[in-house]
């Protein structure tokens, strides 16, 4: 849009009164009712759209937190998609995002007050995708898409105005990271050699499905010097090792490929399932660059890793293997979970870190069926 047209926009829109729009929004800033942007009134009026866009009862409770004894009902959510700046239309995917977050055991367990920063992370498989806009591809983590953006920031400002879960108070994120605004992908399934995520996890071609982590970060994969598989995947393979990600017994990651990246590998006639038992193959590490990140044995309590000659230290899994200089990092394949989204201009894929339980073996997420 030219500055010209902008001008004309502005011109041609509704009248209102800015002053008294101001009031409200500062209002509902003084009411701690945001996370820290603007958000959109909410009336009745405005809000039963919402809640006309299901059959679900506005009561009926989708999500509970024991430990803080506060629960998230169809209405609350409501509210806080129309304060995020959803359309109505966007509502059932909403409701399927809570769904899922409540079979994921981490958040009623309190994740998402943990220092470690975690952030709910939405991926979106089916038809659903297309009609809503959802992006799939290109600048996926990015701005730029109504609805990856406020369906996201629908359950952050969940998590804010129903859990309490306000930085500085119940959210002791020591850092955070930008996820914590609003973190909706949709899988490129149009441009992926492979069947999507959802239809790989037990759903129907043509169902609209709602897939939640729990992430701590994300980090790009510059990769486009090579067409060989091996060499792609242990770039990942090196990235997903790491020592700063060593923090628990194993680690999981969720590798978003670009179509690039995922083409290179169906070409060579891998699946899936190849790259995933490629990963868990090498992604090891000797115990003596461990010990010297002070990693090489774990805590008794906590599982986290820690130096051997902590007073809490305990010997690792390997160690009491055949090869107990060599540790293993991932406790199976389906630590390994692979989505392609992204567009299909340049070799830059993504490692997510998501968290998992013990054992590790336990998938780490959680799925809803929109709708």
């Amino acid at each position: 849009m030219t500055v010209t047209d902008q001008t004309a926009a502005v011109t041609t829109a509704p009248e209102i009164d800015s002053e008294q729009l101001r009031a409200v929004l500062e209002y509902y800033f003084d009411q701690d009712w945001t996370d820290g942007l603007p958000v959109m009134p909410v009336t009745e009026s405005s809000l039963a759209a919402f809640l006309a866009s299901t059959d679900r009862d506005p009561e009926e409770i989708l999500f509970t937190i024991g430990h803080l004894n506060r629960s998230l009902s169809v209405r609350s959510a409501a509210i806080n998609a129309a304060l995020a700046g959803c359309k109505p239309e966007y509502f059932p995917v909403v409701l399927a995002a809570w769904e899922a977050i409540a079979k994921e055991p981490h958040p009623a367990r309190g994740i998402w007050q943990s220092t470690t920063g975690t952030a709910p992370f939405l991926l979106v498989n089916g038809p659903v995708r297309t009609e809503l806009e959802i992006n799939s591809a290109g600048n996926i983590f990015g701005s730029g898409f109504r609805a990856n953006a406020t369906i996201g920031r629908a359950i952050r400002l969940g998590c804010i105005n129903v859990f309490g879960l306000h930085p500085h108070k119940l959210d002791q994120a020591t850092q955070g990271n930008p996820s914590k605004y609003t973190a909706v992908i949709g899988e490129n399934e149009e441009q992926s050699p492979w069947p999507s995520f959802a239809v790989e996890h037990g759903y129907a071609e043509g169902d609209s499905v709602a897939t939640m982590f729990v992430i701590r970060s994300v980090v790009h994969i510059e990769a486009r010097h090579t067409m060989v598989p091996e060499q792609l995947a242990l770039d990942f393979v090196n990235t997903i090792t790491r020592s700063g990600a060593l923090i628990h017994e194993y680690t999981s990651t969720l590798l978003v490929l670009v179509p690039e990246h995922a083409e290179l590998f169906a070409n060579a006639g891998w699946s899936k399932d190849d790259l995933r038992t490629f990963i868990f193959d090498n992604a090891t590490r000797p115990r003596a660059e461990l010990a010297a990140v002070g990693k090489d044995a774990l805590s008794n309590r906590t599982r986290w890793r820690l130096p051997s000659d902590h007073p809490d230290s305990t010997p690792d899994t390997a160690s009491t293997t055949d090869e107990p200089d060599t540790v293993r990092l991932l406790s199976h394949p389906s630590s390994v979970q692979i989505v392609v989204a992204g567009a299909d201009n340049a070799g830059v894929s993504a490692v997510v870190e998501i968290f998992t339980l013990n054992p590790p073996r336990e998938i780490p997420f959680s799925s809803s069926r929109i709708g």
